[in-house]
């Protein structure tokens, strides 16, 4: 017989519970909807029923309920979660608010999320990680505008959980047919976005009448209380578990000379040790030897689970890549369409270059002009040439690498993105792909026997871009012209590019404004990635006014082979000469979008060569560049 202390039983309590926790599972949800709707007093009163609120945060609720004052002398429960002084203030949530609680059968994170449409942004932030949605309506107001919206907004993002909470129902006397008419309404507009299916739920969040008990009042109502609906409804892996296995890789793990393994969490499927897998984009195949856990070695891993494969075979895989199943991998491909919501405060500039991150993959990607943004309020299709803050269009996008992918319908790990601003490390954009597109299959790089170093080596010359940059009148075409004629004298093969030129032939349908400068740099810096693959050095004169698109250029070349040369002449220098008369133009509103007057000029940060043409003549800095050139 085995006896047992008191502090023993109650360690055994302890150790029992943990377990019984641990092995919970985890529901993540949001709340969204009109303003007033009642979306952080429900999540208040979620935490007041789970008993997730401790004694001393009780009291200073009361105490917050009294002073604010807003429910008549009882307890305030949006207090709870509208943190940020101006939410609490106006009375509103700007912010996404996350919150932990638990029921006995179920752990939950639940996000509030905004509902003005100004803050578009912070929903699908809050919606990308969710598995179901909490869409509520006042009771008083029925299906509005921001109701059709966030309903949107979540089956755009994937969340195919829907339930539609009808709060407020005290303030209507607890009335069946205002609750049976809402919800008729909300069918008829669910089923025309592709919302199937959703659970329509009467509720009072200030009484608390059917979130976590029945409600007396409408007997009228045998369907299940909110608690009773997120502790039951089903979300587990099930449906990831079915589809191929994949699991884009984390980290390599290489302790030492005899382990080297491959960490991350599993997107999809199911695998074992001597599954057939293939590695992603580079399609080398190979076969599992171990799936390795802190706990052991596994006999099988399943989608959610993040483990450590090894490998039978030395074969070329890091961070980014995909390690999938042989006989049924993702597909790769660098063009696609996506559906995007743009998240700065700055338009999308359609051919800028923008990271990529997907899943554990970064790449670097230009998004063209949209083919059209949704109006979320009437789902229209509308024309337009960029996005604006919380706009959502449809654009198509090319990588400068093979992504692995999978349609975010399919897949929200493999499909779902991001966009970082490369200067700002700044988030702009989230994405959900689409499609790829067929030209990206159909198109495939040509090898050929004549490389560009034997064209280089053919003309004795290293290739070379020389990106001369700077205002109007600074004096880059003198100095570029200069420059190519010594070096022709030095018998080096060589060709200039020159702004005003090109725009001539090439690039004679591209305009002024943003949009048509990053084009223009764009194609400018193909065709000298063309001519340095030909063996020559290529002179550019072009403002490129962006510092975005002079790096893009420059990750298109070898390194060592982009030398940026800043010809730097004070704005009022550049306008007194004005040779052109284009800032006179300018000044008098004939000219738009001239730089240095309307549009910005962003100088380079640390080029490789600066000249400043108030103290340099320009044949002296044309010999200047000519010596960085050939490393004198």
């Amino acid at each position: 017989m085995v006896s047992y202390t008191p502090d023993a039983l109650i360690a055994e309590d302890i150790a029992t519970y943990l377990e019984r926790h641990r092995r919970k599972t985890l529901l993540r949800f949001i709340t969204c909807g009109s303003v007033d709707d009642g979306k952080s007093t429900l999540i208040g009163r979620l935490l007041y029923d789970s008993k997730m609120i401790f004694e001393d945060q009780l009291s200073q609720l009361e105490s917050d309920s009294k002073r604010v004052g807003t429910q008549g002398g009882e307890i305030d429960f949006a207090l709870l979660v509208d943190g940020l002084a101006a939410e609490r203030e106006q009375g509103i949530t700007i912010d996404v608010a996350y919150r932990f609680f638990a029921t006995e059968t179920r752990k939950f994170i639940v996000a509030d999320t905004p509902g003005h449409e100004q803050y578009t942004r912070n929903m699908v932030t809050g919606a990308s990680t969710a598995d179901l949605a909490v869409i509520l309506i006042d009771a008083r107001k029925g299906v509005l505008t921001q109701t059709r919206r966030h309903s949107y907004l979540a089956q755009l993002v994937g969340i195919r959980h829907i339930v539609l909470a009808v709060n407020k129902m005290d303030l209507v006397g607890y009335d069946q047919a205002t609750f049976d008419a809402i919800v008729a309404d909300y069918r008829a507009f669910a089923a025309s976005i592709g919302i199937e299916a959703f659970t329509a739920i009467p509720i009072s969040g200030f009484k608390g009448d059917n979130v976590a008990s029945r409600s007396a009042a409408m007997d009228w109502y045998d369907g299940p209380t909110l608690i009773d609906h997120l502790e039951t409804v089903d979300v587990d892996q099930a449906a990831a578990q079915a589809r191929p296995f994949g699991m884009p890789v984390q980290w390599v793990n290489r302790p030492d000379l005899d382990f080297r393994g491959f960490a991350g969490t599993i997107a999809s499927g199911r695998v074992a040790p001597g599954d057939a897998v293939r590695i992603l984009p580079s399609g080398r195949t190979s076969t599992i030897a171990r799936i390795v856990t802190l706990g052991g070695d596994l006999d099988q891993a399943v989608a959610g689970q993040s483990v450590t494969l090894t490998l039978a075979d030395e074969v070329d895989c890091s961070r980014g890549d995909v390690i999938a199943a042989a006989g049924d991998p993702p597909p790769v491909a660098d063009q696609f369409e996506a559906t995007i919501v743009w998240m700065a405060d700055e338009p999308m500039l359609p051919g800028r270059a923008y990271w990529l991150k997907l899943a554990t993959q970064t790449v670097s990607a230009t998004v063209q002009a949209p083919k059209y943004v949704v109006n979320v309020n009437t789902m229209e299709h509308l024309a337009a040439k960029t996005l604006d803050l919380n706009a959502i269009g449809v654009a198509t996008l090319a990588t400068d690498r093979p992504l692995v992918h999978r349609p975010y319908v399919e897949d929200r790990e493999l499909g779902g993105f991001i966009l970082i601003d490369k200067l700002t490390n700044a988030t702009v954009a989230a994405g959900m792909l689409h499609f790829a597109l067929r030209r990206a299959q159909n198109v495939h790089w040509q090898p050929v026997d004549i490389t560009r170093a034997h064209h280089a080596a053919l003309k004795n010359q290293r290739p070379a871009v020389l990106w001369l940059t700077g205002l109007s009148g600074a004096g880059k075409s003198t100095i570029a012209n200069l420059v190519e004629k010594k070096l022709a004298r030095m018998n080096r093969h060589t060709f200039l590019l020159d702004g005003d030129n090109v725009r001539h032939g090439l690039n004679r349908d591209l305009g002024f404004t943003d949009a048509d400068r990053i084009e223009n740099i764009r194609r400018v810096g193909e065709v000298a990635k063309l001519m340095t693959d030909a063996g020559l050095i290529v002179i550019t004169a072009f403002i490129s006014p962006f510092r975005a698109e002079r790096e893009m250029v420059r990750a298109m070349m070898a390194p060592g082979e982009f030398v940026e040369i800043h010809i730097d002449t004070p704005l009022a220098e550049a306008e007194a000469r004005d040779v052109k008369g284009l800032y006179a133009k300018a000044r008098s509103g004939q000219l738009k979008n001239f730089t240095g007057i309307d549009s910005p000029y962003e100088p380079p940060q640390d080029p490789e060569i600066r000249i400043d043409t108030t103290a340099m003549s320009a044949d002296a800095a044309a010999e200047a560049i000519v010596r960085h050139l050939i490393g004198e």
